[in-house]
């Protein structure tokens, strides 16, 4: 029965060193990237890691999840596993017991972190479209220009592929076919 940390930044430049001060936990996997989805690689390194009985602890909620959706199924399927999430800051933790209290108070906890996430994006596009009309914001340097993504999936590469290649996003090369 160990006791699991998980530590979520959304970039490098945060530090993570408060999210579990003070917790004594038996392993931990730490995250640098946006919660947005659930396809980060160390959450899904500890998820193949847990067994029943484990704990996971994590500091906050939003921390584990930034969508209502994604924190209610990995909260269920951990609990499924008979692994316990417990929220340090919240204090809560859900053991998968039928208990209306506590599907309530993750559902609404949930709602909050998707909230603040919108809200925070809302503030982001609003900042942005204010620097631009300012002449502020140019956004960022291409590191790589369409002609070259258009060149590669001419060549033959998948979407997917010519990504790889030239180290970019699938959306940047889906954007730069359909430029």
């Amino acid at each position: 029965m160990a006791k699991v940390g998980y530590v979520r930044i959304s970039s490098v430049d945060q530090n993570t060193a408060r999210q579990l001060d003070g917790v004594q936990v038996d392993k931990t996997f730490t995250d640098k990237v946006s919660g947005a989805t659930t396809d980060r690689p160390q959450l899904q390194a500890m998820l193949e890691y847990v067994r029943e009985g484990d704990t996971i602890v994590v500091h906050e909620i939003s921390r584990l999840a930034r969508s209502l959706a994604d924190l209610l199924s990995l909260v269920e399927t951990l609990n499924k596993r008979g692994v316990a999430v417990h929220f340090h800051h919240e204090k809560l933790e859900f053991t998968g017991e039928n208990n209306a209290m506590q599907k309530l108070m993750l559902s609404m906890m949930g709602s909050f972190a998707e909230f603040e996430r919108a809200i925070s994006k809302e503030r982001q596009r609003e900042g942005i479209a204010k620097a631009k009309e300012r002449g502020v914001y140019k956004g960022r340097v291409k590191t790589v220009d369409d002609e070259a993504i258009r060149a590669a999936v001419a060549a033959g590469s998948s979407f997917r592929q010519a990504a790889k290649d030239l180290n970019v996003s699938l959306s940047t090369v889906q954007r730069a076919m359909k430029g």
